[in-house]
């Protein structure tokens, strides 16, 4: 889908905040009419990603306002960290069910809208560095990205025929609303700065802009690329050269 193509309907979902809201703000820069789903904010849909009722209802709406978008973006998800021995099982249910499962059904869901209307085009959902990256103490979130990129590159076979292209962007650690208040310049934030070969840590607006260019990317579907500032060349976000090996359990 070339750039002038995506002056069309485009839907981004998890679009109140963060990468989903620089998405949308570029895309209406290149004069796109663009829908947010969020629950958070002033989303121009309100939409719980984890409900499948909901996320059909979503749908619905979005197309009485827009058609059958061309270009859809899940950017929606949630952190977590803990070490595997100690997390509760509320909190994989929890990771899965916002990072997996809910991109899950808002690409079923899209994928079948654009099938039935013969609407080609292209999806790009957020996974992460994560997703091959070994990170001790975020096993659930690793977990939860990986099951998301394998989900976008099977969805890219089975869509293929369809001409819908499904990608995903991998970002680094990105100074998003996930991140909290952690301060930047000193403690783990300042030791991924320190680590990540560009010099610095990921803005919304870098992941953005490779969002944008999967879109634009006719020949390529099924990738996830890292969007990372060089972080994943040679260590995990917590490189196991710094790490203290964990005491063992009495």
């Amino acid at each position: 889908m070339s750039q002038s193509d995506q002056a069309g309907a485009a839907l981004v979902v998890g679009g109140g905040s963060g990468i989903g809201s620089s998405v949308a703000e570029r895309l209406r820069g290149q004069g796109a009419r663009v829908v947010v789903w969020d629950i958070a904010g002033a989303p121009d849909v309100r939409c719980d990603v984890r409900d499948p009722a909901a996320v059909d209802a979503a749908l619905e709406e979005t197309v009485e306002l827009v058609g059958v978008p061309e270009s859809v973006t899940v950017t929606v998800g949630v952190g977590q960290g803990g070490m595997l021995v100690d997390e509760p099982v509320e909190a994989w249910d929890r990771t899965m069910e916002i990072n997996a499962r809910g991109p899950w059904l808002v690409l079923r869901a899209l994928a079948r809208a654009m099938i039935d209307s013969h609407t080609q085009g292209s999806m790009v959902a957020t996974s992460s560095v994560s997703a091959h990256l070994v990170d001790r103490g975020m096993g659930l979130y690793c977990a939860s990205k990986s099951a998301l990129s394998m989900i976008v590159q099977v969805a890219a076979f089975e869509w293929a025929p369809y001409g819908i292209r499904v990608n995903a962007v991998g970002p680094g650690v990105t100074q998003t609303p996930m991140l909290g208040r952690a301060p930047v310049d000193s403690g783990w934030l300042a030791g991924v700065r320190d680590r990540t070969p560009l010099g610095r840590l990921g803005q919304s607006g870098d992941i953005a802009q490779t969002i944008l260019s999967l879109h634009e990317m006719e020949w390529v579907t099924g990738q996830i690329i890292d969007c990372d500032g060089g972080l994943s060349l040679y260590s995990p976000i917590d490189a196991f050269s710094d790490s203290v090996p964990p005491k063992k359990r009495d």
